[in-house]
């Protein structure tokens, strides 16, 4: 198994508790799911963080935490569409490339929380802690999250009240929301959003802009977004980010010309 087998097992879950842990119980079974409950408050106390685990768990942690939230959005507007399904298994199959038993399992988890006790910003808040030094990871499922709610092409309003407030749970500039809002409307991020992407202000000298552009060209760098425990198979969804960030300096060196 891929992401959540034997390289996970029942310490991880006990040790990150909370919904994640809760999620990777319920996928392991009842027996071990029940060490979990003496500790649910381990992770949001910050006792558990990506830069102390394996790549392998924190991609397993980073699957939880996705495909749960998938499942909360997807269920948003009171049932999943067809749509959604669709477009979250064709993710598991050809963005994440996803094993049969690793989808199996991605299914559980899915299942599991569509009808649990937690809501969206709890994992969303748990997971901000636990990849807190890892931003990158939240952007991947914060733009996710945009792919479920516009895969029946109608944004309804309990998906965009979600994404609307979302970003503060996943540690997010609320920048984000407009930004990726105008990207799934097919529009451009105008000279004050591109500022925004690239965490600079209109004052900023030409060298201050440079070298914040560089510096989220390093951030997304294949390489840097694999050891922070992205898979191979989501580098897709770094790249767009990165369109995003060259397409804002683009935009403001532009602007700067004139």
């Amino acid at each position: 198994m891929s992401w959540l087998g034997a390289g996970i097992g029942a310490g991880i879950g006990a040790m990150i508790g909370g919904p994640i842990g809760a999620g990777i119980g319920g996928w392991l079974g009842h027996s071990m799911s029940k060490a979990y409950t003496h500790v649910t408050h381990s992770a949001q106390m910050g006792g558990a963080e990506l830069s102390g685990m394996s790549k392998q768990e924190a991609q397993s942690i980073f699957f939880v935490a996705l495909f749960s939230m998938l499942a909360k959005m997807a269920k948003a507007d009171g049932r999943v569409t067809s749509e959604e399904a669709d477009l979250i298994n064709h993710l598991a199959r050809t963005q994440i490339e996803m094993d049969a038993e690793d989808r199996k399992a991605a299914a559980v988890i899915f299942k599991n929380a569509l009808d649990d006790e937690y809501t969206i910003y709890d994992y969303a808040r748990q997971y901000r802690q636990i990849a807190g030094h890892a931003p990158q990871m939240c952007e991947m499922v914060y733009r996710l999250l945009f792919s479920v709610a516009y895969a029946d092409g109608e944004l309804h309003a309990a998906e965009d009240a979600i994404l609307m407030e979302i970003p503060s749970h996943l540690g997010l500039d609320q920048s984000h929301y407009q930004i990726l809002k105008e990207e799934f409307h097919g529009q451009h991020a105008d000279i004050s959003e591109s500022y925004k992407i690239l965490g600079c202000e209109p004052d900023s000298s030409d060298s201050e802009v440079k070298r914040a552009y560089r510096k989220l060209c390093m951030d997304y760098h294949p390489d840097k977004i694999a050891a922070k425990g992205l898979p191979d198979g989501f580098m897709q969804f770094a790249e767009q980010q990165m369109h995003l960030i060259n397409d804002a300096y683009k935009t403001i060196m532009d602007q700067r010309k004139k």
